[in-house]
């Protein structure tokens, strides 16, 4: 159970990140300064770098890994490794994009963003791989031995690579498409087996 005081900074975190997307959107990521989101959000500019380290964070933080990672723990560890990386990234596609899930906008904002942002381009890359290292985490523990990460970590990049590829079709269609349905679609073109 979260305290008060670290539900009031997620909720200061949303907030800033909403104003600052829209800002992105409206005015552009490179016109937009972090002074201007600071103002937009009626907060100072202390209080974004304080959630938000980086102007490119504004854009690409989420909180996906942790979902990404216990929804990995929660699935058969029987699976292929494949298998089960690709239908926890299916699972947390639903989870994002579901019915009741108010964050769906802004979702398909910041891949638009992603998109269409040389900078922002150029850091998905990091976050690609720090997804990549929190799958590896979730499944060889902390401190894997270099031959149990190398198959995870393969198998961690080229899932993340067909989904990668889904959620760009996703955004050019304005997110019409069933998020979920098209990274197992995305997998399965990728990997020749159901997901």
């Amino acid at each position: 159970m979260t305290s008060l005081r670290e539900r009031r900074r997620n909720e200061t975190r949303r907030a800033v990140q909403a104003h600052a997307i829209r800002l992105f959107v409206e005015v552009g990521y490179d016109a937009t300064t972090v002074e201007d989101v600071a103002k937009a959000a009626g907060v100072s500019a202390m209080t974004v770098y304080r959630h938000f380290a980086t102007k490119e964070d504004l854009v690409l933080y989420d909180e996906y890994d942790p979902l990404t990672a216990a929804a990995l723990l929660a699935r058969p560890e029987h699976e292929p490794v494949v298998q089960r990386i690709g239908r926890a990234l299916v699972d947390t596609a639903a989870a994002a994009t579901g019915p009741h899930h108010a964050d769906q906008a802004l979702l398909l904002a910041r891949l638009r963003l992603m998109i269409s942002t040389p900078a922002l381009r150029a850091r998905h890359l990091d976050s690609q791989y720090a997804t990549q290292s929190a799958i590896v985490a979730a499944l060889c523990g902390p401190s894997p031995d270099p031959d149990e990460e190398l198959p995870v970590r393969c198998a961690a990049a080229a899932c993340l690579g067909a989904a990668h590829v889904a959620l760009v079709r996703w955004a050019e269609n304005d997110g019409q498409d069933d998020l979920p349905a098209l990274i197992g679609t995305s997998l399965t073109h990728a990997f020749g087996i159901p997901f």
